[in-house]
């Protein structure tokens, strides 16, 4: 084991810009939430993640956003994983708040019901997840953990994988969304099998 810090290795403050000093990819949602005069609100959010592998899904908020707040109230959220050719619709989704705290952006997006949340889905995505709230973990600075139970999903048929379906085509047909933190996304239709070690039990 070498002793010696590698001289092409940079090292920097983490508290000056840690995520924007290289690029970082990273799924790219729509959370859904209801607000209390009953219209829905979506704001796209890249830091997510499965919470373990059971029906648990997390993203980071802060409470200064209308999201987390609607979710605080009502306990329940939706999440919709967009497609690459619906990138503008999830950009309409950040658009700034009106005076009023309108967001008239929204009106744009074409969405459909959630079966057991009260929420909607933006249409033509691939992954739809009905969550139930299941905490609010405070402590990242002004940021918090928000994590769900998932009730219900939903799989775009062209999306679903299969015994019978190969996967990389599979990705050729329904290419996914990537967030390339900072500014930036990605479509990935082209992947390869990871090559695990022999005996490795995933």
């Amino acid at each position: 084991m070498s002793l010696k810090h590698p001289t092409d290795i940079v090292t920097i403050d983490p508290l000056a810009d840690l995520w924007k000093s290289c690029f970082t990819p990273a799924p790219l949602v729509l959370i859904g939430s209801r607000d209390a005069s009953g219209e829905d609100n979506f704001a796209p959010k890249h830091m997510v993640t499965p919470l373990g592998p059971g029906p648990y899904f997390g993203f980071v908020c802060t409470p200064r956003h209308s999201t987390y707040r609607n979710i605080e109230q009502r306990k329940e959220f939706t999440v919709s994983f967009p497609r690459p050719s619906q990138i503008i619709l999830a950009s309409l989704a950040a658009a700034p708040r009106a005076e009023d705290d309108s967001k008239p952006a929204l009106r744009a997006l074409p969405t459909f019901p959630a079966q057991m949340v009260a929420g909607s889905f933006l249409e033509e995505g691939y992954l739809f997840l009905e969550c139930r709230l299941e905490r609010l973990i405070e402590g990242f600075g002004e940021h918090c953990l928000v994590a769900g139970r998932v009730i219900r999903t939903h799989v775009h048929r062209q999306a679903l994988r299969a015994t019978d379906r190969d996967d990389q085509g599979l990705l050729a047909q329904a290419p996914l969304l990537v967030y390339v933190q900072p500014g930036r996304f990605a479509s990935i239709s082209d992947s390869l099998s990871f090559p695990f070690p022999l005996g490795f039990e995933n």
